[in-house]
């Protein structure tokens, strides 16, 4: 924003001092000196040819009223107004590669396959097995906040379970009762520490993807054994977390795409607690089409005109491979899908047999993805998929020479008589590497 600034005005009073001056007549005779009339000199002698004329009374000159001062206005600095960063054209994207610090480590190796593209977006998991975890515990995220505050524009997503034992397979009656549970405020703390922990890392501005895939059944958090109970609980997290000073959370529901075991729409808690409307949208089920996908009851342009007409941003927090293989078309078709549509952000799910660059099950996939995202920051390439149409291969670059199955990350091998040290993914993200404590010391020869 702009700050206006105003001039300070003056106004100058010029006053004009008028004088009367007295004319003195001046007689001449014997003895009579020219000057002005004193009150210590004796009376003028008596003419004899004419009478005299009185002097005229000499009116005191006015006093001479100083001119009121010229006020300077004051100075008033400009305020500073910050410099607004350009709109990023492009879809921020990234991949989820591990959830702890190789994750973190590996955005950066990532970006080099692609020929020195921009992954703007971090995306990590709040393990769903405990409380403490869904917390945000001390040492989980503190790497992925310190990647996320390098750049203004880089962006963290955070998956957050809405229940522990998140994949136990827990019964659909006991569901219902933790659902029943969460309304009453049992679980709100867990929440409260969660949106404090995030305050404090200084990323208040974190994607909030909470009760993912809410539609299925693989899930604690789903929300098929009591949708209006999951609503009321999913209002009730969020009501918590953003009564937290300084957060800025954007709240994304992502059901996963297709109608699963209830259509997502009946899930859907209002648009007062839902920022983004996302969608997980893997290559399933086996013989689909990607324009089917797209055109499917609950799928991918239902998404889109129902994020429309409640006026919100969309997203796709995990996408790839599935049970078509290394299907190149759905490749080639997502990736146009989203250049024409422009969510929020996009993160691939990287291993297999979801992934393009940690999988080297997909080498078709892999040179689809690297040879459209190559290089990549601002200029998007690809003809958008037209929906009740057929997908349009999107116009990509040359095909790099490299070949097309990607390099897998290289495990390190430690060297002959050596005992690696575990002290855990945070410690060994910060070192670069594991620690190795060599025992043969004794052998040698001093």
């Amino acid at each position: 924003m702009s700050s206006q600034h105003r001039g300070a005005r003056s106004r100058r009073l010029a006053v004009t001092t008028v004088a009367v001056a007295a004319s003195v007549v001046l007689a001449s005779g014997p003895g009579f000196a020219a000057g002005t009339a004193r009150a210590a000199d004796p009376p003028a002698p008596t003419p004899t040819v004419a009478p005299p004329i009185p002097a005229p009374a000499v009116t005191p000159p006015m006093p001479t009223i100083p001119p009121v001062p010229t006020i300077s206005p004051v100075p008033v600095p400009p305020v500073p107004v910050p410099p607004v960063p350009p709109v990023k054209s492009t879809p921020a994207f990234g991949a989820y590669l591990d959830y702890g610090p190789s994750g973190v480590a590996r955005i950066a190796e990532l970006s080099h396959w692609l020929g020195g593209a921009e992954l703007r977006v971090g995306h990590t998991y709040l393990p769903g097995d405990r409380w403490s975890n869904i917390e945000g515990r001390h040492g989980f995220l503190d790497v992925w906040a310190d990647w996320r505050t390098r750049k203004a524009d880089r962006m963290l997503v955070l998956n957050v379970p809405m229940m522990e034992r998140n994949e136990e397979n827990v019964s659909d009656s006991e569901v219902r009762m933790l659902l029943r549970r969460g309304v009453a405020g049992e679980f709100d703390r867990h929440f409260r520490a969660l949106a404090e922990r995030l305050v404090e890392l200084k990323v208040p501005d974190t994607v909030v993807v909470l009760g993912w895939e809410m539609n299925g059944t693989t899930y604690t958090h789903r929300c098929g054994p009591d949708p209006e109970a999951w609503k009321t609980y999913w209002k009730r997290i969020v009501t918590t977390m953003r009564a937290v000073p300084g957060q800025k959370f954007r709240f994304d529901f992502a059901p996963s795409r297709g109608r699963d075991a209830v259509p997502w729409t009946e899930c859907y808690p209002g648009d007062d607690t839902v920022d983004i409307v996302g969608m997980d949208s893997y290559d399933q089920p086996s013989g689909l089409s990607f324009e089917q996908q797209v055109k499917e009851p609950y799928g991918l342009q239902a998404q889109v005109d129902f994020a429309k007409a409640h006026g919100k941003a969309i997203s796709y927090p995990e996408w790839g491979l599935f049970r078509n293989g290394d299907n190149s078309a759905y490749m080639r078709g997502m990736l146009a899908w989203m250049d024409a549509h422009k969510p929020l952000y996009n993160t691939l799910t990287d291993y297999c047999p979801h992934g393009v660059w940690q999988c080297a099950d997909n080498p078709r996939s892999s040179q689809v993805y690297r040879s459209v995202l190559s290089g990549r920051t601002e200029n998007p390439t690809p003809e958008p998929t037209k929906p009740g149409g057929t997908t349009t291969t999107p116009t990509t670059p040359a095909t790099p020479t490299t070949p097309a199955v990607p390099t897998a990350p290289v495990t390190p091998v430690p060297p002959p008589n050596c005992s690696p040290l575990q002290l855990g993914d945070w410690v060994e993200y910060w070192l670069g590497g594991k620690l190795c404590l060599r025992f043969d010391w004794l052998s040698r020869s001093r």
